[in-house]
């Protein structure tokens, strides 16, 4: 249903630089022990996706320097995809960091091999990638999987494209050039042109899981590919027959269409629904870190990106920060009646927690989203009996087993929240009902959660 060039730093200067931007850290960062800063080449080496280090990773970056006090710059490294960021101290002395955007593979390589500190991925670290980096330890840790912010994958096409709702299944079977022509959608009489992110992006990676790899299809060998985002994005946007795939904040001129999977209604990308990922093709982005080895400037750097500042960036960039807000929903005939009293007397948070299939223990996002939600309600002095939780399951196993699942899945969340000094007014299990994705192994992870509702 409807949701929603090379820079030295050195002496007591470069360890007060780092010092002064730890003092507004976490305590994770201030209990760590302050490492030898580079006295040539970049403080900091991200590489990995083009969704994240096109653009988010450089604001970020220079975010994280301005924060400290310092004068920060963007620029091209030189090299396609590659950009540099440069600050200026009090005295003149400037240092610098890197981001080279070749794809989210790449930056896994890039830890494998020490020539970056971060990986920037589109997409969860594959089994593969995850065994070949096991020396540095678990890369799926809370040190070292980090959600950064969430993004809706938008299928677009040409503003003049009259076609404005498609179901996972028919852009699978367009990408697979089964279907050659828009008439048969109901669009013009105009033939279907194709384009695709390249193999090395984790845009591509997420396509695939989400929309090719559930529906059995491959992408037609007669795709146009390309290594940006927004390159795809310009070339569909003044084409009639195009049709693409790009991060959120790639869309441009294009305009997206809105996406139904399974049993839900179409819904576009919007804030609201991608922020609870709710929205079929939302997805999470990452930095991947050396659980066990970090440089003070990265741990400095992660600490940043979670913080408000940090995802204001996230959202400026324009991608969904973690923020949690209120929405209000309207109530609908399909609705269970006890939600839609919820729909009708309280508003939805954006924010869900998910679990892994047959499990109420909270992902590394939802660890920190806690954290959020404590104070936001804090903030908005819903601290007693004010906050609704409402588990939901997936429909592939019994449902009586599915519906305790759902309720000890809320009940996990009472117990993270109570420990924060929130006291819940009501949970609930709803079972498999209400799902907003189909029931695929990428669509189950999306049914399988907890909504927060606040009176």
């Amino acid at each position: 249903m409807a949701r929603l060039a090379s820079a030295r730093i050195t002496g007591k200067r470069a360890l007060s630089l780092v010092i002064a931007g730890l003092l507004c850290m976490s305590p994770l960062v201030m209990s760590a022990p302050l490492q030898a800063l580079p006295v040539d080449g970049p403080v900091l080496r991200i590489q990995g996706s083009n969704t994240v280090g096109a653009k988010l990773a450089p604001m970020l970056i220079a975010g994280m320097f301005e924060a400290q006090g310092l004068s920060s710059r963007i620029s091209s490294a030189g090299k396609k995809n590659e950009q540099r960021i440069s600050a200026v101290d009090s005295a003149g002395r400037t240092f610098h960091a890197r981001v080279a955007a070749h794809g989210t593979g790449t930056g896994f390589a890039g830890l494998k091999d020490g020539s970056s500190d971060l990986a920037a991925a589109s997409r969860p670290i594959k089994d593969s990638e995850y065994a070949s980096l096991a020396n540095l330890g678990d890369l799926r840790s809370a040190d070292a999987e980090q959600v950064i912010a969430i993004d809706g994958l938008a299928i677009i096409v040409s503003p003049d494209n009259p076609v404005s709702s498609l179901s996972v299944e028919q852009v699978a079977r367009l990408f697979a050039g089964e279907i050659r022509n828009w008439k048969v959608l109901g669009g013009k009489d105009v033939p279907v042109e194709l384009h695709a992110r390249d193999d090395q992006s984790g845009t591509y990676d997420t396509f695939k899981e989400l929309v090719l790899g559930v529906q059995n299809k491959t992408l037609a060998a007669d795709a146009t590919r390309y290594e940006s985002n927004d390159q795809l994005s310009q070339i569909v946007s003044n084409r009639p027959g195009a049709i693409g795939f790009v991060g959120l904040a790639s869309v441009g001129k294009s305009r997206a269409l809105a996406i139904a999977d399974g049993d839900s209604q179409p819904m576009l990308p919007s804030t609201a629904l991608v922020a609870t990922e709710d929205y079929p093709l939302s997805r999470r982005l990452f930095f991947y870190a050396n659980p066990t080895q970090q440089s003070q400037w990265t741990q400095t750097f992660l600490a940043f990106v979670h913080s408000a500042a940090g995802q204001a960036i996230v959202a400026k960039s324009g991608y969904i920060g973690q923020a949690i807000n209120a929405i209000t929903l309207s109530p609908s005939p399909d609705m269970p009646q006890a939600y839609q009293s919820l729909a009708t007397q309280a508003q939805r948070l954006t924010v869900n927690f998910r679990f892994d299939e047959g499990s109420a223990r909270l992902d590394n996002k939802a660890q920190r989203d806690v954290e959020r939600l404590i104070k936001y309600l804090q903030s908005t002095n819903k601290t007693m009996s004010a906050a609704v939780l409402v588990g939901f399951g997936d429909a592939r196993g019994d449902p009586a087993r599915t519906a305790l699942l759902s309720k000890l899945r809320a009940m996990a969340v009472r117990r993270e929240l109570a420990r924060g000094g929130i006291l819940a007014k009501n949970i609930n299990g709803l079972g498999d009902l209400l799902p907003v994705a189909s029931n695929t192994p990428s669509g189950r992870i999306k049914n399988r959660r907890v909504e927060v509702w606040v009176y």
